[in-house]
């Protein structure tokens, strides 16, 4: 074995990424063909993997393609996935599908989301949801974590919003946790600092809240709807973009918010 410095910092990074996933030393071996000893030298600097060892072990330990680049380069290895700008021709088969996938969703609420929650597409039931929001959060780049919980946004239509607040708080910390990104990190310190108006106590959404998930209870002119969001993502990406693309969709949690939509965006 070849004895490199751990300057490199490839293996730190692995051992980070392995601890993370609460995966043995030997685990990751079986998994990833190799042995204990190996992965132990790998980590501590004692050996220098191969561009497949990185690549294989970072597969097993699910870990985002971006950061997946930033070993390799670490590794003295150059990136292996692309990094396409969303615009580009090369995707414009992609963007065509999820334009379709957006509109065969209506009227029904869908979007996607970029890696730091720009809206980089939706239809024409978020733009319902979107009347009565601040001009200034209209201003692309949209950014759907400020435009829920801004002030002048979605917020103070949001029944629940402690609940639905903590829940994307969550799902930012999470997703922080998986990737180096100073934007993101400071998207989640602006809007974590927002001001919460307080309703009161109790569920306002009553017997319409659903038991099986959190709902998005909203009001909407006289209306209250809620619903039930759900986000997809791309198996098996190969393009940091479409790794980071997710799109969410919120679904009717009860027959009066979809019956009001189905009024309203014939």
């Amino acid at each position: 074995m070849t004895t490199v410095s751990p300057d490199t910092g490839v293996g730190p990074l692995l051992r980070g990424w392995r601890e993370r996933r609460r995966i043995s030393q030997l685990e990751l071996a079986l998994r990833a063909d190799s042995s204990a000893r190996h992965i132990s030298f790998v980590e501590t600097g004692r050996a220098r993997p191969s561009e497949d060892m990185i690549l294989r072990l970072a597969e097993h330990l699910d870990i985002p393609v971006r950061e997946r680049n930033a070993l390799l380069v670490v590794a003295g290895y150059a990136p292996r996935y692309a990094q396409t700008p969303l615009d580009a021709p090369a995707l414009a088969s992609l963007r065509e599908g999820l334009d379709r996938l957006l509109a065969g969703y209506e009227p029904y609420p869908a979007l996607v989301v970029d890696g730091t929650y720009d809206v980089v597409a939706a239809n024409r039931g978020i733009a319902l949801l979107m009347e009565g929001v601040s001009e200034e959060l209209l201003t692309p780049p949209l950014n759907a974590m400020r435009i829920t919980l801004h002030p002048a946004g979605l917020a103070p239509r949001i029944r629940n919003l402690p609940e639905w607040r903590a829940d994307l708080l969550a799902q930012m910390e999470r997703q922080i946790a998986l990737v180096r990104s100073p934007e993101l990190r400071a998207l989640y310190e602006e809007v974590a600092a927002y001001p919460v108006a307080d309703r009161g106590a109790g569920d306002p959404s009553g017997e319409r809240t659903p038991s099986f998930a959190l709902p998005l209870v909203i009001e909407h002119g006289d209306r209250v709807l809620s619903f039930v969001a759900s986000i997809a993502t791309f198996n098996t990406p190969m393009d940091v973009t479409v790794a980071e693309l997710a799109i969410e969709t919120f679904l009717p949690a009860d027959r009066e918010t979809a019956a009001y939509l189905r009024e309203r965006l014939p």
